[in-house]
């Protein structure tokens, strides 16, 4: 199978015509001293981040706030109003915020099934996007995403971070230098503490949502369904209709990151992935169990033609387990070459414990102090390429988790003791095993060996067709229905 490169991914996705180049002006005339005018969608969590950010930014007017909930709304304006003296708009609808052509750009913090919505209809708008990771629920609505951003040339920037890090670019230009030989296996792992939901969130019942909230906006593209506060206002992470798990949740940083490092990595030839959700019992439910769906600890392998990728989530870390241990956090990336492992911005030659410089390489970084300024910085310069985090890396970073989620998800409960063969590809694959069965078995008391595990298919996938081989199950889960009025189009 003939494996495409970075350049004729972006170059094929680009409508014909349009060029590399964005010449386009800004959608409105620049106010005064020439400031960005900026809104964030979105704006708990995560989204308190963007408020800082751009809050703070020289250059940039923060004008307006959109959330689906109408206390967080008054609560984050009437904050913003006291820190900054002076007031913002506020929307619950996305709709009637783009409608404003006095706004240049939207910066997006709402939960994931929201994210490519949000971009596309911004991008129809006129405006610039920054969207947090994932950029998509799924590939099919990642795509076009990008297709958005080529055809109405807008400039969007990916909300993965790592890549406005010179310690990253280093690391990922040492590999590309071949200075170490073949990469062999690009690891992440993304296995994060107790207290956001990765060990229990219980159950929830169903009830009737908050006055405050307008649950109808907030389901948007998702299906109809009952609410209940598990949802609302981080547990949606863990539900399929709404988030991605660990993997696209912590995860697509690293995945980023294990991606990158690939050379001329885009979309992997197969993939696969294994494991469960183990949490500490709930009296009243079966052991074990509670209301999410989405795996917490979660093994993917993925195969680039050469180089494997190799994934890792532990959930139950970070607090004491039955064992009396406490199992510590596991969230960045190891990069196993022909003559050593780079990790933690060092080489080690193989068979050696001792620390060296990385080979001197040259890094160019596109222009701005963060990543936040770096996509300012491009929105006045007009040229996706100063973007550190181009949507074209998004959305095939965000895809990666995606595709691995496609193979837990058609996958059938084995006996415990079941060792597929990926196991024996390389011996990370098999210490990451290890180090979820054992850590499970600590945290919880379950031992995987005597009772059964998820165990996904090995899927071939078609990176240049963007489609899986041979399987009509795994390409329905690229994509799913859409409700209406929330509809990711297919032609932008």
């Amino acid at each position: 199978m003939t494996h495409i490169t970075r350049r004729q991914f972006v170059k094929g996705s680009v409508a014909a015509g349009l060029g590399m180049a964005l010449a386009t002006p800004m959608s409105r005339v620049l106010g005064a001293n020439n400031d960005i005018r900026v809104a964030v969608v979105g704006i708990n969590g995560r989204g308190s981040d963007h408020i800082k950010a751009f809050g703070d930014m020289k250059g940039v007017r923060l004008v307006a706030f959109c959330d689906v909930d109408r206390k967080v709304l008054g609560n984050k304006a009437q904050a913003f109003e006291k820190k900054y003296s002076r007031k913002v708009d506020t929307y619950v609808d996305i709709r009637k915020l783009l409608e404003n052509k006095d706004i240049d750009a939207i910066s997006i913090a709402t939960p994931n099934h929201w994210h490519s919505l949000a971009t596309i209809w911004a991008c129809q708008a006129g405006k610039d996007v920054y969207v947090e990771k994932p950029c998509s629920h799924n590939p099919f609505e990642g795509h076009k995403c990008l297709d958005a951003a080529r055809k109405y040339r807008r400039i969007v920037q990916h909300g993965t971070q790592s890549r406005s890090s010179k310690s990253w670019a280093r690391q990922v230009a040492a590999i590309a230098s071949g200075k170490y030989g073949k990469l062999l296996v690009s690891k992440g792992a993304a296995s994060k503490g107790s207290a956001t939901g990765r060990w229990s969130i219980g159950f929830k019942p169903i009830k009737e949502p908050p006055e405050t909230l307008d649950y109808n906006l907030w389901l948007g593209p998702a299906p109809e369904q009952p609410y209940h506060e598990n949802l609302v206002h981080y547990n949606w992470h863990w539900f399929w209709d709404f988030g991605n798990g660990e993997i696209g949740n912590q995860g697509v940083h690293e995945m980023d990151k294990a991606r990158w490092a690939i050379p001329g990595g885009t979309l992997p030839q197969s993939v696969i992935s294994m494991g469960g959700r183990w949490v500490n019992s709930t009296e009243g439910h079966p052991p074990f169990t509670d209301q999410a769906q989405t795996p917490n600890c979660q093994l993917t392998i993925m195969d680039f033609g050469g180089p494997l990728l190799v994934f890792e989530v532990i959930g139950l870390v970070d607090r004491v387990g039955v064992d009396g241990k406490k199992y510590p956090n596991n969230v960045g990336n190891e990069f196993y070459l022909e003559a050593g492992v780079i990790k933690g911005g060092k080489f080690y030659p193989k068979g050696s414990d001792q620390a060296e410089d990385l080979v001197a390489v040259d890094v160019k970084m596109g222009p701005g102090g963060d990543h936040f300024e770096n996509f300012i910085e491009a929105v006045r310069s007009r040229k996706m390429e100063d973007l550190n985090a181009d949507i074209a890396d998004g959305y095939l970073s965000a895809a990666c988790c995606q595709l691995g989620n496609v193979s837990y998800r058609l996958g059938e409960q084995v006996a415990g003791t079941t060792k597929p063969d990926v196991l024996g590809k390389h011996e990370e694959i098999a210490k990451s095993w290890e180090r979820v069965s054992e850590t499970v078995k600590g945290a919880i008391g379950l031992d995987i060996s005597k009772n059964t595990y998820q165990l996904g298919p090995m899927l071939t996938f078609d990176p240049k067709a963007e489609k899986f081989v041979g399987n009509a199950k795994a390409d329905a889960l690229l994509t799913r229905p859409y409700r209406k009025p929330f509809v990711v189009p297919e032609q932008v």
